[in-house]
């Protein structure tokens, strides 16, 4: 059975509600918290960016499930080798919850000490050769790195788990999928066409195979957004108030401001939405979109509903949509 977690959005709430919704998302049935790591909202309205990484510690001493960023990046505001720290830390804490969940980065967050923001296949490159340190550091011995990016004088972890965290890779590309079955743990995804996503999942499991692992073995995962409420109407208004960025159709990591985002979701209409997140008052109209998905092959699918009504939308899928998924 694939496991539904929780989407913590950090950048529309504040870090003490959040950990309330974490705690009462998971006593309706929910497995996990997948915490998203932003140093600003997507538009002002949103309103919110505390750290990922307090935010975490909180929520996984008043809850059980898993618990990882969703992503974070490893390249710019973090040296990796603060990244491997952080991460070694929850899971020495929290043995076998924590997972280290990785991204390329985007300009809105990694910008403010970034310099020169690199084009796509710098920021791969990039997240990948932080991984070979990561990876390095998770031995717990004294190791050192001088690569085509990053330095590292010698140094270890001091405090580490029995087994180190596994290492998850968000992308929706296939290069970058067909790496991350080579050299890492898992998948992580958003919601996309079928024929997209098992693309990735062909080329993540021909990394795999390649590095000799079984891919059936290796977690796929997907942050699904939605937006439901109790009319069409307010899921509608939710979506295009509190998330226009998801009506955006075009590549949005190299913006770096929020107040640039506000002025772009002023183009937002409600039909751009279609075919990119579901907008419905109805649970049941969810549940086939979720059961789509794990029809697919998501071992692990966390849900974000855009409106602030989170607790009537927790208790609504856990009581009408939850139960029916199989």
């Amino acid at each position: 059975m694939a496991q539904i977690g929780y989407a913590a959005m950090l950048e529309q709430f504040h870090p003490r509600e959040l950990v309330d919704f974490c705690e009462k998302a998971e006593a309706a049935g929910f497995s996990g918290v997948m915490a998203a790591d932003h140093v600003q909202p997507w538009t002002p309205q949103q309103g919110n960016a505390a750290f990922v990484w307090s935010f975490m510690a909180a929520a996984a001493e008043h809850t059980r499930g898993d618990i990882g960023p969703g992503v974070t990046c490893p390249s710019y505001r973090s040296h990796p080798a603060i990244i491997a720290q952080a991460a070694a830390t929850m899971s020495a804490m929290y043995p076998g919850r924590f997972w280290l969940g990785l991204g390329s980065g985007e300009a809105l967050n990694e910008h403010v000490v970034a310099g020169y923001w690199p084009e796509v296949a710098e920021r791969i490159n990039r997240m990948f050769e932080s991984i070979e340190i990561i990876r390095k550091l998770f031995t717990g011995k004294d190791v050192k790195h001088a690569g085509e990016y990053y330095k590292m004088e010698t140094m270890r972890l001091w405090t580490m788990p029995e087994q180190p965290p596994p290492i998850y890779i968000a992308t929706a590309g296939p290069v970058t999928a067909e790496k991350t079955g080579r050299f890492c743990d898992g998948l992580i995804t958003v919601g996309a066409p079928e024929e997209k996503i098992e693309g990735v999942f062909d080329r993540f499991e021909k990394g795999a195979r390649e590095a000799g692992k079984d891919p059936s073995t290796m977690p796929r995962i997907l942050q699904l957004h939605l937006s439901w409420a109790r009319t069409d109407e307010e899921a509608m208004r939710n979506a295009m108030t509190e998330w226009p960025n998801g009506g955006m159709k075009f590549p949005k990591a190299d913006i770096r401001s929020p107040n640039d985002f506000a002025q772009m979701a002023k183009l937002v209409r409600p039909e751009d939405f279609q075919g990119r997140m579901l907008i419905s008052a109805d649970p049941d109209a969810h549940r086939r979109e979720i059961q789509k998905f794990i029809d697919l092959g998501f071992d692990r699918v966390y849900l974000h509903n855009v409106g602030r009504n989170q607790l009537e939308w927790i208790d609504v899928f856990a009581k009408q949509v939850l139960p029916k998924l199989h």
